[in-house]
């Protein structure tokens, strides 16, 4: 679903569009499909991230007094704290155990784990469709044997998250393996449409980030 927001007091929305920001990284590859877009409809596509993340070293998440090998099941929403939770996993030389199971939030960061682990399916689990809902109905079985660790931002949970852990007096920690920050960016003033690709950032662009008077809509 594409939702949109239109600012208001500005041109209608129907003036031609030249300039596009998208807030994520510039593909690497040549093939992507926003170089086709590029062509198609004769725009520029602006790359700029509108956050970056910056690893909690080894050393500083032991001041967590987090014992990772305790856990037996690992909660991860994105590929980052996948990367993130095997960094400070070698920089510990903490081994984490075969049987550990791993929960994941969609199936394709469940298998980016495969970057890490032999990957399979009686210890990798995700959600059906995407959703907190279905990744609670798959941890909803294994709760009563398993001891959670959240992998997250220092600075960004999901509180549903936490509060179903919670609420289902499972045995759990969060580790904050990482923390996200705001990027500093200047949008050239003939950018009218700005992309999001969550809604969990329009909170950023509230936090400081200057907008073009000429901006006249947002899509997510």
């Amino acid at each position: 679903m594409v939702n949109e927001v239109k600012k208001s007091g500005i041109k209608s929305s129907t003036d031609k569009i030249e300039r596009i920001l998208i807030t994520q990284p510039k593909p690497s590859s040549e093939k992507s499909p926003f170089f086709d877009l590029e062509k198609k409809y004769g725009v520029k596509l602006d790359f700029e991230p509108l956050i970056s993340i910056v690893p909690i070293s080894g050393k500083d998440f032991r001041q967590q007094k987090i014992n990772i090998v305790r856990f037996t099941g690992v909660i991860f929403t994105s590929r980052n704290a996948i990367d993130h939770f095997f960094r400070t996993c070698e920089e510990n030389k903490v081994t984490v155990s075969q049987d550990t199971k791993y929960f994941c939030i969609t199936e394709a960061v469940a298998l980016y784990l495969q970057k890490f682990i032999l990957y399979r399916k009686r210890k990798v689990f995700y959600g059906a469709d995407g959703t907190n809902k279905s990744l609670f109905d798959v941890m909803n079985k294994h709760k009563e044997n398993l001891s959670f660790l959240y992998v997250c931002s220092e600075n960004q949970q999901d509180s549903d998250i936490v509060n179903w852990l919670k609420n289902n007096n499972c045995d759990f920690e969060l580790a904050f393996m990482y923390r996200s920050q705001s990027n500093d960016i200047k949008k050239p003033s003939e950018i009218k449409l700005l992309t999001l690709f969550a809604s969990s950032l329009l909170p950023v662009l509230k936090a400081g980030l200057i907008i073009s008077r000429n901006l006249n809509k947002m899509v997510w």
